[in-house]
């Protein structure tokens, strides 16, 4: 690493990556031992490709919502400097026009950071890496070469036995829930809107605070066919397992997908089969679902040459549950960038309504708690490729307490009762590796 200091033109910008062939250590037991702060993880939903990541060689982040056309300029010039193909991992929040409640945990509206340190793990090799950028990072070299000798690559970290809440408060309750769904309902009797996603947040308080890291490494055991992800602002942890994609771009090519439509999984195969039949079967399912679907090929169709539409709904099959799910692919015309389509995909019908800017409006005005990050895009963007998931099925872990949220998509038809019970399925995945039961009614 000292050559590459020493070798650095001050008048130079490039982006330098030292890559070392490591032993397949465990990336949970070496992220678990880095300072808090500025850790992530990200894993695709291809289980060999998968980084932990401490530390920051170069963060960009705003208070309010972003210009998208001017941030996304900034990050095509960062990441075209001469040198490394990196990537900036990173988010937004679902409603970046909305104060933050209590600074949510002290994530910013928006984030976009270059980790200093990977453990990178893809097709059965494990690298560690070190970012640099030059020649800024030349006047902090001493501090650079202190955190690479103090980085801790024991593999032996001591799981603890998960640890049971012993206090549980929904916001709603399920009264309060049934009020927002009646509302909902009479707005659809009343052509004010077609479908609103309404969420609910659980908070749990523990006797000792869980570590965040062995966590996810559970929940990540238990939901295989999702996307993982956590990112630590030092005042919280964000995490989860979505199985959901915003989009995924490679060169010009770019993929999307509806998803929207919700079953659990059965005990039995006979059970399950009938769970599957009922999903497809469904038209309450199907018009949800086909209110996003359409969202997304609208804005495809303006971005795009070529695009291509699930015109069937097909099965997506998750290890607690099931939904509906339309693929969108189509190959970007000349000059559309990442931040393009994220500001106008986000947020798609699956996580806001239609029309969007009502339902959105009704989301702030029924909801009694900050959405944050949650529902909101998470992923990567790189030189040439780039992916966003929609940050679902997820909680922010703070000390003691752990929030989870989830939601239900709401169209004429709803029944308070059945789509509490779809909340509680989507939060199953924390549940169960907490040891706790559904609950039907609060």
């Amino acid at each position: 690493m000292e050559r590459h200091f020493r070798d650095a033109d001050e008048g130079e910008d490039r982006l330098v990556r030292i890559e070392i062939p490591v032993a397949n250590m465990d990336a949970f037991r070496w992220l678990a031992e880095q300072p808090d702060g500025y850790r992530m993880y990200w894993r695709g939903r291809h289980a060999d490709d998968r980084m932990a990541m401490s530390g920051v060689a170069r963060i960009l982040s705003g208070d309010a919502r972003p210009d998208f056309s001017e941030l996304g300029k900034e990050i095509e010039t960062f990441l075209s400097r001469p040198g490394a193909d990196v990537r900036l991992f990173g988010g937004l929040r679902f409603d970046m026009d909305r104060i933050p409640e209590e600074g949510w945990f002290g994530f910013p509206s928006w984030q976009f950071a270059l980790p200093r340190f990977e453990l990178h793990h893809r097709k059965g090799k494990t690298s560690f890496c070190c970012n640099l950028v030059l020649p800024e990072d030349l006047s902090i070299k001493d501090v650079i070469l202190d955190q690479v000798a103090e980085l801790n690559f024991v593999d032996e970290v001591a799981w603890e036995a998960m640890a049971v809440p012993h206090a549980r408060t929904d916001n709603p309750g399920f009264e309060g829930w049934k009020g927002q769904v009646g509302w909902a309902l009479d707005a659809f009797q009343r052509e004010l809107l077609q479908k609103v996603v309404l969420a609910r947040r659980v908070d749990f308080s523990f006797e000792k605070a869980p570590e965040a890291v062995a966590l996810l490494r559970v929940l990540q055991e238990a939901t295989p066919s999702c996307f993982h992800f956590l990112f630590d602002s030092g005042d919280g942890v964000f995490l989860g397992a979505t199985p959901e994609r915003l989009f995924f771009r490679r060169g010009r090519e770019v993929f999307s997908e509806a998803v929207a439509g919700t079953r659990p999984r059965g005990a039995t195969s006979d059970s399950d089969e009938a769970y599957r039949t009922s999903l497809l079967a469904s038209e309450k399912d199907q018009r949800e679902h086909a209110y996003v679907r359409d969202a997304i090929r609208k804005t495809m169709n303006s971005f795009c040459d070529d695009v291509n539409v699930d015109e069937v709904a097909s099965e997506m099959k998750l290890a607690a549950g099931r939904h509906l799910v339309s693929r969108i692919s189509g190959t970007l015309k000349h000059g559309v960038t990442d931040f393009d389509l994220l500001e106008r995909l986000h947020p798609t019908p699956a996580v806001g309504g239609a029309p969007g800017p009502i339902a959105r409006e009704v989301i702030s005005t029924l909801e009694g708690f900050d959405r944050g990050w949650y529902a909101g895009p998470i992923g990567w963007v790189g030189r040439d490729s780039a992916e966003f998931a929609v940050a679902l099925r997820c909680g922010v872990l703070r000390g003691d307490d752990l929030s989870l949220f989830s939601g239900a998509g709401l169209v004429a038809g709803s029944d308070p009762g059945d789509e509490w019970l779809e909340i509680e399925q989507k939060i199953t995945d924390f549940t169960r590796i907490l040891g706790l039961a559904v609950n039907d009614r609060s």
